[in-house]
């Protein structure tokens, strides 16, 4: 549990497809009838998540794929029932600009410790996109594969961005990201999959190239910031990075030499040094035709340089690989049954 005398705790997780635990009045679906993980049932999951989310004990949590938003369905109102129905002193919950998926970008948090408020930063595109960091639910255009030609790029998930105030007034920016994923979905045959894969991993750049132009706006100005969420995305993680020169992940961090203009996030660190394949991994997912499990490094919080010189402490709520879980079973298996991600989370010292 955080100490309130000695820092903020703030935490990323992606909880897969949180929307199926809710109905359309944003009631839980507490039953026996199948979840949308592999042989849990809903009441399993939503228990699951209770005992996460009370052990994290978070301040604030961006929560990657939380339930949609739509004329009929509130994201708010399904996270508030569950955080009342947990006991969650992070009880508060909002939303940016909403998917175009079922899923959202949504921030859960304790209004007796922070207020939050949805900043949108960047001016609307015009209808055929800008180069300049637009705002989020519009339009970017980059030319993708050096033809000279600027190809339009959109987030079906607008990243969520909010302006924090603790309760003795130091402000914080945080950004909540889910791009887009690289994985070739829909394409028949060796080939198609990878021009597809190819064609995608562009379009995931472009968006990080794009988050990046707020990242430096942001570090121009000063800001407190953080950026957190599901980057599908990390140093090494597939084929295409050596093609491409840098992973989206490194795109965000900063690639210049400025130690003034770069982000920090130390798991992501230890992937970009590591010579020997040993790397921090954040999600678990099952391979059929392999028949074994997989693990990755997907989700990140990264912060500015005057947010790590205060020293922060990072977590990956991994259930085999963090000895404090692994001595505690409920929460061992919980984080199993929960999702296919793991929390991650940072305390900051001297933020209250």
């Amino acid at each position: 549990m955080t100490d309130p005398r000695t820092g903020l705790r703030l935490a990323t997780y992606n909880v897969e497809w949180f929307n199926a635990l809710f109905d359309d009045n944003g009631r839980m679906l507490d039953d026996r009838e199948p979840s949308t993980r592999y042989k849990i049932t809903r009441g399993e999951q939503l228990a699951a998540l209770a005992i996460v989310f009370t052990a994290l004990d978070a301040d604030g949590i961006t929560i990657i794929e939380a339930p949609d938003t739509s004329h009929r369905r509130s994201t708010v109102k399904a996270l508030e029932t569950f955080a009342r129905a947990t006991g969650l002193r992070a009880r508060k919950a909002l939303i940016g600009f909403p998917s175009e998926t079922e899923q959202e970008i949504a921030f859960l948090y304790d209004p007796d410790r922070l207020t939050a408020r949805h900043d949108p930063v960047g001016t609307p595109s015009i209808t055929q996109g800008s180069h300049d960091a637009p705002r989020f639910d519009t339009t970017f255009r980059y030319d993708l594969d050096a033809d000279n030609i600027s190809e339009t790029i959109r987030f079906s998930k607008p990243p969520l961005e909010l302006a924090l105030t603790t309760q003795d007034g130091a402000h914080l920016r945080l950004i909540g990201v889910h791009a887009k994923s690289k994985n070739p979905y829909g394409a028949i045959g060796r080939e198609a999959q990878i021009r597809l894969s190819i064609e995608n991993r562009r379009k995931q750049l472009a968006q990080c190239l794009w988050l990046r132009q707020r990242v430096d706006g942001h570090l121009t100005a000063g800001d407190s910031l953080l950026v957190m969420g599901d980057f599908n995305d990390g140093p090494g993680i597939d084929e295409f990075e050596k093609l491409f020169g840098h992973s989206g992940v490194e795109i965000v961090l900063g690639t210049t030499l400025d130690p003034a203009q770069k982000l920090t996030d130390p798991h992501a660190s230890m992937a970009l040094q590591s010579k020997v394949g040993i790397t921090p991994t954040t999600a678990r997912f099952y391979l059929a035709p392999q028949k074994r499990y997989f693990e990755a490094l997907l989700d990140f919080i990264m912060v500015s340089p005057d947010l790590a010189a205060r020293e922060p402490e990072w977590r990956i709520w991994h259930p085999f690989n963090d000895p404090r879980i692994m001595q505690v079973p409920e929460l061992r298996e919980a984080l199993l049954q929960a999702s296919d991600h793991f929390p991650v989370s940072i305390d900051l010292p001297d933020v209250i």
